[in-house]
């Protein structure tokens, strides 16, 4: 059995898309390898994704099947071939930026590999490598999928503590000392600032 993979069409999945029905990939193939035999390009960008529009205008398809017709007719006849599998993929992307790949398998979408996912590590080595990329990243979304359960509860924990104990700024007790200034927050929380070039920052908190 051929496994095709037609070019510039793309599946995009959402959250939860493992749950729904899904558009057969089959059906875009088919209309795909028909629009390639008759040499339509208009019917070939009209199935292209947004980026990759981007990347190919509308007269860059319209001669790029003028000139390639010999190999868009023998890839429209393999993709149409009986025994031809098509294989849909789609990228879920997380609030974070990250993406994870996965594959459509009997109407459903499954992640290809469980490292793909923050906080799906399977080795102690893969978890050090998502810690690396969401820090890098300064994703605090990132953070919290790697941190275990316990250390996740403690930390948000804390910081609700402190968003509560900060509610009312300013009448906390702050002692100031020159361009230094500590103030004291409720919940047992001390913040550190530090004035530079006239203004105020954070230098420190726990």
């Amino acid at each position: 059995m051929r496994s095709v993979r037609a070019p510039w069409l793309l599946v995009v999945a959402a959250a939860g898309c493992a749950s729904r029905s899904v558009p057969d990939p089959k059906e875009a193939a088919d209309a795909y390898a028909a629009s390639a035999e008759r040499g339509d390009g208009d019917a070939i960008y009209a199935m292209m994704s947004s980026s990759a529009r981007k990347a190919r205008t509308k007269d860059d398809v319209r001669r790029l099947v003028r000139d390639e017709r010999a190999e868009l007719t023998e890839r429209a006849r393999a993709i149409a071939a009986k025994d031809a599998r098509v294989e849909a993929t789609a990228r879920l992307r997380f609030e974070d930026g990250e993406e994870t790949a996965l594959e459509l398998r009997d109407g459903r979408f499954w992640i290809t590999s469980a490292g793909a996912v923050p906080g799906g590590a399977r080795t102690p080595e893969e978890a050090l490598d998502q810690l690396r990329r969401v820090l890098a990243r300064r994703s605090y979304a990132g953070l919290m999928r790697v941190l275990s359960p316990a250390t996740r509860a403690a930390v948000e924990q804390d910081l609700r503590s402190l968003v509560v104990g900060l509610e009312h700024a300013d009448t906390l007790p702050v002692q100031v000392s020159g361009d230094s200034a500590t103030a004291a927050v409720p919940g047992g929380h001390q913040v550190r600032l530090k004035r530079e070039g006239g203004v105020w920052r954070v230098d420190d908190f726990n």
